[in-house]
């Protein structure tokens, strides 16, 4: 197997086995403390993935996450959703104890026939936390841990008819409490998102002036996101937070800024000015000059005459 080829784990007895834990009480769920497993000696990178959901809080890692395109450290509470089939790299230098914290796996097979089946999959952070962590303050990880022990005393007594909707239930509760989190998130970290916000400006003015622009490629959504390290639907609710645009609102905004740039500063035609934005013909971009502007690209420049 490469370096590089992920181990995946399709049951969650599997990874029970993996990390050296006692097999799981009930095969499609299960709550573990890291602070129970093995220690691995594997030094260097590590793939793993899951074939199933998992929800994490983890404290005092000894090693790197490297999730999507960022890596993390834990010296605080930080929590991490996971949605099937997505790549965890962990990265050791050196061989270490276990962090501390918790894990809750649940396997889509025991949410098979039940509304949260479909349910599970509007919550964004499974998308947002390829790219980010959402960080819990001590309350907030009190009541996530809180609903955590909920769990796992119901599924570790004796199964009966009533049990998965109460443990369904349970989760539908810690997703959403780890929604108004997540929203809390956007509020609080002004400073990171204004750094945001200036790193995007800074790349799309970068992108305007670039080669790309003239071989009439506009800039991606995809791309931006890559650039910025966040998946899109994160970057999309990131944008939508802060400036209650979309990201390809934000791409037409700039675009229309530097036309008007042009259209002001040179004496380069419509047609020459369409062809630089990444334009091929100069009628879609006088349609979306038009569209945000309510007057044609002739009409603006005339302004200034």
């Amino acid at each position: 197997m490469s370096d590089n080829q992920p181990i995946r784990l399709k049951t969650i007895s599997e990874f029970h086995t993996l990390r050296g834990l006692p097999k799981p009480k009930h095969p499609l769920i299960s709550v573990i403390n890291f602070e129970d497993m093995a220690e691995t000696s594997v030094i260097g990178r590590q793939n793993l993935m899951f074939d199933f959901y998992m929800v994490s809080v983890k404290r005092d890692m000894t090693h790197k996450y490297r999730y999507g395109q960022q890596d993390y450290d834990f010296d605080e509470g930080v929590m991490f959703c996971m949605a099937p089939h997505q790549i965890l790299s962990v990265i050791r230098e050196e061989q270490g104890k276990n962090p501390s914290g918790w894990m809750l796996m649940i396997h889509p097979d025991f949410l098979w026939n039940t509304p949260m089946a479909s349910a599970i999959k509007k919550y964004e952070f499974f998308d947002y936390s390829v790219n980010e962590a959402l960080f819990l303050s001590e309350d907030e990880e009190v009541k996530i841990q809180q609903i955590i022990e909920n769990i796992k005393q119901e599924y570790q007594t004796n199964i009966d008819k009533f049990s998965q909707n109460i443990i369904i239930s349970q989760l539908e509760t810690l997703l959403n409490y780890s929604e108004r989190f997540y929203q809390r998130q956007f509020i609080t970290r002004q400073k990171a998102h204004h750094q945001f916000l200036e790193k995007l400006e800074n790349l799309l003015n970068d992108y305007f002036e670039s080669d790309d622009i003239k071989e009439q490629v506009l800039p991606s959504v995809q791309f931006l996101s890559e650039k910025l390290n966040m998946s899109p639907q994160y970057m999309r609710s990131l944008l939508k937070s802060l400036t209650g645009q979309t990201t390809q609102q934000i791409i037409h905004e700039k675009l229309i800024e530097k036309a008007k740039e042009k259209l002001s500063t040179t004496d380069l035609t419509v047609s020459e000015i369409a062809y630089e934005l990444g334009f091929e013909h100069s009628q879609s971009f006088n349609k979306l000059f038009k569209s945000k502007t309510d007057i044609s690209p002739l009409e603006f420049r005339k302004s200034f005459n």
